[in-house]
């Protein structure tokens, strides 16, 4: 808790590194209400990287112990400290990325300049405040649709209000999976306490899921409502739910094959599928009432290559040069055989659809630290000790590989995964989805 209050002290205090965008624009209602209280610390870029560096370090040692030693805490204990958290992160800027100001870039062009999102990108409204504070600037939005309307109904708001209302939200949807995610535990008969702490004590989802305000946050929400829903039999609840997730992220579809293996009966399944089948005709005649027949862009986004994404890892390790695009077709296809494996296989369900979801989440070429928090409430709810030791092995990989100081390093010994024809080719389509025409 002291870890999170420093780095939000330093991050709330002066532009940085650690805040993007800040160096161009650094408005006091962004920075936080803590802004005027440590205006006097350092934003030296490399005490900065060292700083956050550490705390990244110390959280995980801190993650390990609680981990050890959360079945001797009360519930109550846990829940203190989570929101203790959670409301430290929410006075400070969003760290690291810029996805929630795309989000409100993207709802800008819609209610307030009336353009799609879906056909216009944020560079079309290079006079709106969002444009500087945003980064995608010539991609159109890769969110889901019912997650671009839902901003929609705040974004003609000045646009500090938009922030904070929308941070809020994000803060309240991640406090709202964590107590879902307790109702499971308990009607399973898992120990509730191991399972919120494997979630909420992970520095993936404090220091970057939180600190970001990702709208992954909404669709966890929204999935673990459709697991806690089917284990109370609300089978047509459970599907309608899960398509609300689907609507966020499409990604979330996953789940629905193991849903419809956990149950026992056909007449469940039928009302599993009945579910969503209404949410998706309702959610699918919105878009095109808002959209037309627009869809989120994921396709340029898979084509971007993180640094230590699985298949970019594996590509130099194989002497492929990295992320190839047929490695990027294997690595889908994989996910898809895993799935069938698993589907066939036919065992305990939560456990099949967390390998299946660790598997979907190796195989992407862009991975951001915080998509680990897809795989977490599957295994923290399943019996399968094995996928949480390889949930837990995937943190500590992302936790490491995206340590400021080990891309510091890599940069003063020259030494880049990206540095190869597949590498070159995505530094160019980030810089041309960046940059503003």
């Amino acid at each position: 808790m002291a870890v999170a209050f420093i780095v939000v002290m330093f991050t709330s205090a002066r532009e940085s590194v650690v805040v993007p965008q800040s160096s161009m624009t650094y408005p006091n209602w962004m920075a936080g209400p803590l802004h005027g209280l440590f205006g006097g610390l350092t934003n030296k870029t490399s005490i900065m990287n060292l700083g956050f560096t550490l705390a990244l370090l110390v959280t995980l040692v801190a993650y390990a112990v609680v981990l050890a030693s959360a079945r001797t805490l009360s519930m109550r204990t846990i829940w203190i400290a989570v929101t203790a958290l959670v409301a430290i992160m929410l006075l400070g800027p969003p760290l690291l990325l810029t996805d929630i100001f795309n989000y409100l870039g993207y709802a800008r062009l819609g209610v307030v300049h009336h353009l799609n999102p879906y056909t216009h990108v944020i560079g079309a409204i290079s006079h709106d405040p969002v444009y500087r504070l945003s980064t995608w600037r010539n991609l159109h939005s890769p969110y889901g649709e019912l997650f671009t309307a839902f901003t929609y109904s705040f974004a003609w708001l000045p646009l500090p209000v938009a922030f904070w209302i929308l941070k809020v939200l994000t803060v309240l949807a991640a406090l709202g999976f964590l107590w879902v995610v307790s109702l499971c535990a308990r009607r399973l008969g898992r120990d509730p306490r191991f399972a919120v702490a494997l979630i909420a004590f992970n520095p993936l989802f404090v220091i970057y899921a939180i600190s970001g305000f990702h709208n992954d946050f909404f669709v966890l929400l929204a999935s673990t409502g459709a697991i806690a829903l089917l284990l109370d039999r609300r089978d047509r609840a459970a599907g309608a739910t899960l398509m609300l997730a689907v609507g966020i992220k499409y990604t979330a579809i996953l789940l629905l094959p193991f849903m419809l293996i956990a149950v026992p009966t056909n007449n469940r399944r039928l009302r599993i599928l009945q579910g969503a089948a209404m949410a998706a005709t309702v959610l699918i005649v919105g878009s095109l009432l808002l959209f037309g027949f627009s869809l989120a862009n994921v396709s340029d986004q898979a084509r971007i290559l993180t640094q230590f994404s699985v298949p970019q890892v594996v590509g130099l390790l194989l002497g492929f040069g990295g992320a190839t695009h047929w490695m990027l077709n294997v690595a889908d296809a994989l996910v898809v055989v895993t799935v069938v494996y698993l589907l066939w296989r036919r065992r305990e369900w939560l456990t099949a659809a967390g390998w299946a979801t660790l598997a979907l989440i190796a195989s992407l070429s862009w991975l951001m630290p915080w998509y680990v928090l897809w795989v977490l409430p599957l295994a923290a709810l399943a019996t399968s000790a094995r996928l949480r030791r390889a949930a837990l092995a995937m943190c500590v990989f992302l936790v490491l590989t995206f340590l400021p100081n080990v891309w510091v390093y890599m940069e003063h010994h020259h030494i880049s995964p990206l540095r190869n024809p597949t590498g070159r080719a995505s530094v160019a389509l980030v810089k041309r989805l960046e940059h503003n025409r």
